[in-house]
């Protein structure tokens, strides 16, 4: 939790920025894993809630009402069955005041407040909800079915949130930065534990161990895989086998704030020359985005700029020919980079993915290109401005599934080497990813130490 002033600073810029009307943001419940009593832990807050008002608990509404430039919290006070079990927790009251917030009510006072629609045909803003229990609570207040809140949510009101935490104060850039130094740790004991044999899972549990004991929770599922060619490859109880390739994409919550790395390591401790010689390629992409992310530039262009730089280099190996340029604008690349460069990166790994990319990762100006594969998958494509972090994660892929599909149809055959490109079909992938913040003149990694990531530094180091 940041200060009190924080919090009191941002929601009078939200007020600022909707104009009118009523803000409702809905904290989150506990999440039952198979039964009510035996809830996922700990608890993950709604990170929009938590940018406004700052508070762990479950069960909140906040309220935030433009006209008439009040706060509200609206939660109930825990019983002495919750605290038996739970421990003791502030009241309502106690939390709200810790945030500047001085008027709190039971959340039964938050529906004759809202009374089923727009109070005094004031506008009620509210975030596209993701949780079923959240959209239930939406429906009994506002009388909207969970099929028609996506479309009512308020424009405004998610616009003005992306508007705030797309730029990061400093508050936020050394929370970061303290979740990526937990990210260095979870990573270097993966590449420390990488050897035949050693099963998938047992490295997954390393690695989410780690961000247990030094932050609290990974911020998504740890992918571990030596099938680097599945994007989300959760750890198997296979053992890694001699001359194939592991990837490691793992990341931490600390302090409310998110770390994201991806590391590709031989798991025999060294590079056959063909895996090399991919890596190499991956390499020199990823370390390209430092050298031409800044303010003004858009992210598409870098991700496209990254694109021709591969396809160049797949040219000189033969799995590709044909003009660059031309072989980018048809989509080929895609075979073997089915994914954008990056996307913004904060409270969510993904940051406020939910409130919709659309609006996240793109503007007026930049708008993605739905309807062609690869293409499809850009989540990230604004102007870049101080203050922004995004993530740098070129990938090289072979999915054999993709590869057959393709090359029956003829898919983009003069500009891909189909026979040359079978000879990698048992390859898997690589991809290299870091966190980047987009700084005055240029940007720079987050986290005070390198996860090694050189060809050299991490065959030596195996």
């Amino acid at each position: 939790m940041f200060s009190k002033e924080t919090y009191i600073r941002r929601r009078a810029e939200l007020r600022r920025l909707v104009g009118s009307g009523m803000i409702l943001l809905f904290g989150n419940n506990e999440a039952p894993c198979n039964y009510p009593a035996n809830a996922y832990s700990p608890m993950r807050q709604d990170s929009t809630f938590l940018y406004y008002f700052g508070i762990h608990r479950d069960g909140l509404v906040g309220m935030i009402d433009v006209d008439n430039d009040c706060d509200m919290l609206f939660g109930d006070d825990i019983d002495i069955d919750d605290i038996v079990w739970m421990g003791f927790t502030p009241s309502v009251a106690e939390l709200a005041a810790a945030v500047g917030v001085s008027k709190t009510a039971p959340l039964s006072a938050l529906a004759k407040i809202v009374d089923g629609k727009p109070a005094h045909n004031r506008n009620i803003h509210f975030l596209p909800p993701y949780r079923h229990d959240t959209k239930i609570q939406i429906m009994d207040l506002l009388g909207l079915h969970p099929s028609q809140q996506q479309a009512a949510a308020s424009v405004p009101l998610i616009k003005a949130v992306v508007s705030m935490r797309s730029a990061k104060e400093q508050q936020e850039i050394d929370a970061i930065d303290r979740a990526c130094d937990v990210g260095y740790l979870m990573h270097t004991a993966a590449q420390a534990a990488i050897k035949p044999g050693v099963t998938e899972r047992y490295i997954g549990g390393i690695v989410d161990g780690i961000a247990r004991s030094h932050a609290g929770s990974t911020s998504f599922a740890t992918i571990f895989t030596q099938h680097g060619e599945i994007m989300h490859g959760n750890p198997s109880p296979a053992p890694l086998e001699a001359g194939r390739l592991a990837l490691c994409d793992a990341g931490c919550e600390l302090d409310d704030y998110c770390s994201d790395h991806t590391r590709t390591m031989p798991v025999s401790g060294r590079f056959t020359q063909q895996q090399l010689d991919i890596y190499t390629i991956v390499e020199d992409c990823h370390d390209h985005v430092l050298t031409i992310a800044r303010p003004g530039v858009r992210y598409m262009d870098v991700h496209f700029a990254v694109c021709r730089l591969m396809t160049d280099r797949l040219k000189a190996l033969g799995l590709m020919k044909g003009d660059t340029d031309e072989a980018v604008a048809a989509g080929a690349h895609a075979m073997f980079l089915p994914h954008g460069l990056g996307h913004m990166m904060g409270m969510d790994v993904h940051d406020m993915e939910g409130l919709g990319q659309v609006y996240v990762g793109f503007d007026n100006e930049t708008r993605p290109r739905l309807d062609q594969f690869g293409t499809n998958c850009l989540r990230m494509g604004r102007r870049l401005q101080e203050g922004f972090v995004v993530t740098d994660e070129p990938g090289i892929y072979f999915i054999p599934q993709l590869i057959d599909q393709w090359r029956s149809t003829g898919h983009c055959k003069e500009f891909l080497c189909y026979d040359e490109i079978e000879k990698y079909r048992d390859f898997g992938g690589i991809r290299i990813e870091d966190d980047v913040l987009i700084t005055a003149d240029g940007c720079r990694f987050l986290g005070n130490k390198r996860i090694p990531y050189h060809a050299t530094e991490i065959q030596t180091n195996n």
